[in-house]
């Protein structure tokens, strides 16, 4: 039987993943000396609660490999094939985590996949996976279908201030520096695995409306885009965003998923993006 592994950085919920018997992990988030596990010692509103409170930036960890070994080892018992569903490599540690504990199971059929994507689409993969499992697929075609399928992920983030990425090492001082004495608000896009600084407007009004645009044109108008917003302390410009496209691209089905706090660390409070698969 093929057993899927997956994380918090899916914004699956953990009630959902233990629903439907996905293996699942948390992302690490330390404030100080005092770290918690993102899927069951702290939500997003008190993480964003310690964020505000905080005099400093809290650092994120992967799921540690010892996380692993228990699902492992029952993979290994039952002679289950285990396929983990991780996020990028390029913006999380959790493939190299999963990699390292594989490595004390050398007889077990694990596969360990860099999606390099990233929240709702991240999800996405792991329930095409799940979809793909039970119907008897094989475990390298699934591993090849989420491949392919992570290749046509693209998501726009709108930002409120480049200081969390700079800070959190995923973009440079003299952007964030430049980005800051301007006052503009930064356009990111999120493609091949990273984050990539795609443009800047003057105003979050503007910043939105070419989201929207850039949206519109791009993603494809039907259900098989997966269009999703993700959101952090921004629920109202989500519920906004959702209802324009929902207008432009007549996609009712749009999911608005809550940042975990691991990718909020790194793109601040106020977040909004939209995440979708290309054709």
């Amino acid at each position: 039987m093929i057993k899927i592994i997956a994380d918090t950085t899916s914004t699956i919920s953990p009630a959902d993943a233990q629903r439907l018997g996905i293996y699942y992990l948390p992302q690490i988030i330390i404030f100080g000396d005092k770290s918690y596990r993102d899927d069951t010692e702290i939500t997003t509103e008190e993480f964003l609660a310690k964020l505000a409170a905080s005099p400093s930036l809290p650092k994120t960890a992967a799921p540690p490999p010892a996380l692993y070994t228990p699902i492992f080892e029952e993979i290994s018992k039952n002679k289950d094939i285990g396929i983990v569903i991780c996020p990028s490599s390029k913006v999380s540690g959790t493939f190299r985590s999963a990699a390292v504990a594989a490595q004390d199971f050398p007889d077990a059929d694990i596969r360990i996949v860099d999606t390099q994507v990233i929240g709702p689409a991240l999800g996405t993969l792991v329930l095409k996976a799940l979809e793909w499992a039970k119907q008897g697929e094989k475990p390298e075609v699934i591993v090849d279908r989420i491949v392919e399928m992570g290749k046509k992920v693209k998501i726009y983030f709108y930002v409120d201030t480049l200081e969390y990425l700079h800070k959190g090492g995923r973009i440079g001082t003299a952007t964030a520096l430049v980005g800051s004495l301007l006052q503009v608000k930064p356009i990111l896009l999120f493609k091949d695995g990273q984050v990539n600084q795609f443009e800047t407007q003057r105003t979050k009004k503007k910043a939105l409306a070419r989201i929207i645009d850039l949206v519109q044109a791009e993603c494809p108008p039907t259900p098989e885009s997966y269009l999703a917003i993700l959101e952090a302390d921004a629920m109202d410009d989500a519920l906004e965003l959702k209802n324009k496209f929902s207008g432009l691209l007549n996609i009712q089905d749009i999911q608005i998923a809550d940042l975990p706090p691991a990718i909020i660390v790194h793109a601040g409070p106020g977040v909004l993006a939209a995440s979708f698969f290309q054709k």
